[in-house]
């Protein structure tokens, strides 16, 4: 169906954005999270007077600053990728993608920048009321950047308020309330939103755990830590609950990402949710090896509870997805792409239709599309196998994702426990826990979206646009070419981060 289709090119192109968006999720999280955590501790300051909460605000705000600057830039070279390597999809569904974009540069990051300029230099030149409802609108604008960045996110995980034009072959917007509020978007953004604040206190336990270890800045690390363990706390168990509302919804829209972040190749009556297992990465869809080596621990059950709300119910397996299960009325991609295909050969005769000006034979056509269009990005697939995403990494990630998130919520009690014993001090043991969470939290956070991302594939848009026709007609060499400038440009980048942030972390706050 795809001629002259360079594969190569395609993966470049999807190794070069992925490289992008995780170089950007090392950064924005700490952003959106750390945010809400300094207002907290700037709305002390306010309140009490007392001057020890000021200087730590401050130091805060310092290490928002540098995340912020960097993250900024990596941000914007994503959103030139859509047009450089994916312009197809860009075309397509620029109408709908677009817009939520647009207004997150508009109006969400407008907030946040006008708002960031008097949080970080109105000390003293602003009332304290103001200022402190400045820090606040920074965190309200982080946030709303966040939705439509989601919005748009999850538009691509479950298209809906849309229509395909088969006139210009665009997907256009139908209804943008339907867009905006899909319950994919709402879960989206909490879990993305709940998760970033875990992060942000993560990121402080780790520098104040760091002081509280030489013996540096100690009230201010107390007072830091106190606060954020109570709040990352409260985001870690609201995160764990709304994954699991997250899950159900991919296993509404998206089966088969579930299936393969479970390892369920067989569909199952009452499955379990696997906790532990090493899966078989040589396993495919249509053979007969064991999907794990070794050994699997599961709950028995959890999985069919988590997918369908009901213990007993069925959950289908990549085999089901792939070739059918009329038993539990389960097309299958085999089944779709027939469906895909003629959707896709009544579009190209409508079109000829209506070029040759045969009216009666582009309605007769037209007609024939609309019957199958649901199904018109499986017409582009060869193989029904390429519906599976890769399903190794796809389990491995979510299983990390999920083990290290069960971890966070028992540190903050920990943290919290010994602060209220008056012993943390005490501890060694947990402080140097302590100083290495944050970068649990990043890998935690990394696996979380390539669970997301991978899981989706072979799709750009869920089920009606694939990556492959999403692309750019670009030479493998090209893309080849920027991916290692990328690399290059974004790891000095980071490295840059880093070590401005190790140096102000060494300075500490200022002292009185």
């Amino acid at each position: 169906m795809i001629e002259n289709l360079d594969l190569g090119m395609v993966n470049w192109a999807r190794a070069q954005f992925a490289l992008t968006a995780m170089y950007h999720w090392l950064f924005v999280p700490l952003t959106l999270g750390i945010t809400w955590i300094i207002a907290f501790y700037h709305t002390i300051y306010v309140k009490t007077g007392n001057e020890e909460w000021k200087r730590l605000t401050k130091f805060w705000m310092k290490l928002f600053g540098i995340n912020f600057a960097i993250g900024v830039a990596t941000g914007i070279i994503m959103e030139f990728e859509f047009g450089t390597n994916w312009s197809n999809y860009s075309w397509m569904v620029g109408d709908i993608f677009g817009a939520p974009l647009a207004i997150e540069g508009i109006f969400a990051f407008f907030i946040e920048a006008t708002f960031f300029a008097v949080m970080f230099f109105g000390w003293n030149r602003v009332s304290r009321g103001f200022h402190l409802f400045s820090t606040w609108m920074v965190a309200v604008g982080s946030s709303l950047s966040a939705v439509w960045i989601l919005v748009a996110n999850a538009w691509m995980q479950y298209p809906v308020g849309q229509a395909f034009n088969p006139d210009i072959a665009r997907f256009e917007m139908q209804n943008f309330i339907e867009v905006a509020f899909s319950p994919y978007a709402i879960n989206k953004f909490t879990h993305a939103t709940s998760s970033s604040i875990l992060m942000a206190a993560l990121f402080i336990i780790s520098i104040s755990s760091y002081y509280l270890l030489r013996k540096r800045h100690v009230l201010m690390a107390k007072r830091s830590i106190t606060v954020a363990a109570v709040i990352g706390l409260t985001a870690s168990i609201f995160t764990i609950f709304n994954g699991d509302e997250s899950a159900y919804e991919i296993a509404q829209v998206q089966p088969m990402k579930l299936a393969a972040f479970e390892g369920l190749y067989e569909g199952e009556t009452n499955a379990g949710l696997v906790a532990l297992g090493l899966i078989n990465s040589e396993k495919k869809v249509y053979d007969t090896q064991d999907p794990f080596i070794g050994f699997n621990l599961h709950f028995p059950a959890l999985l069919s509870l988590m997918a369908n709300r009901s213990f007993g119910s069925f959950v289908p397996g990549m085999k089901d997805l792939v070739y059918g299960n009329p038993e539990h009325n389960i097309m299958g991609a085999a089944q779709k792409m027939a469906r895909g295909k003629e959707a896709v050969t009544s579009l190209d005769a409508y079109k000829q239709a209506k070029k040759s000006g045969d009216n009666d034979a582009a309605a007769t056509h037209l007609a024939a599309f609309n019957q199958n269009k649901a199904y018109l990005g499986y017409g582009y697939l060869n193989r029904p196998e390429e519906a599976v995403p890769p399903v190794a990494l796809s389990f491995n990630a979510f299983h990390v994702m999920v083990i290290l998130g069960t971890l966070f919520p028992l540190v903050f009690f920990g943290y919290l426990y010994f602060i209220l014993k008056n012993k943390l001090e005490e501890k060694r043991w947990l402080l140097g826990i302590g100083t290495i969470t944050y970068l649990l939290g990043l890998i935690a956070s990394q696996a979380g979206w390539i669970v997301a991302e991978v899981g989706r594939q072979p799709w750009a848009i869920q089920d009606l646009l694939p990556v492959t026709i999403a692309r750019t007609n670009l030479t493998t060499d090209t893309v080849q070419t920027t991916f290692f400038m990328f690399l290059t440009l974004f790891t000095l980048l980071l490295i840059a981060e880093i070590s401005i942030m190790a140096k102000q972390i060494n300075i500490g706050p200022e002292e009185n």
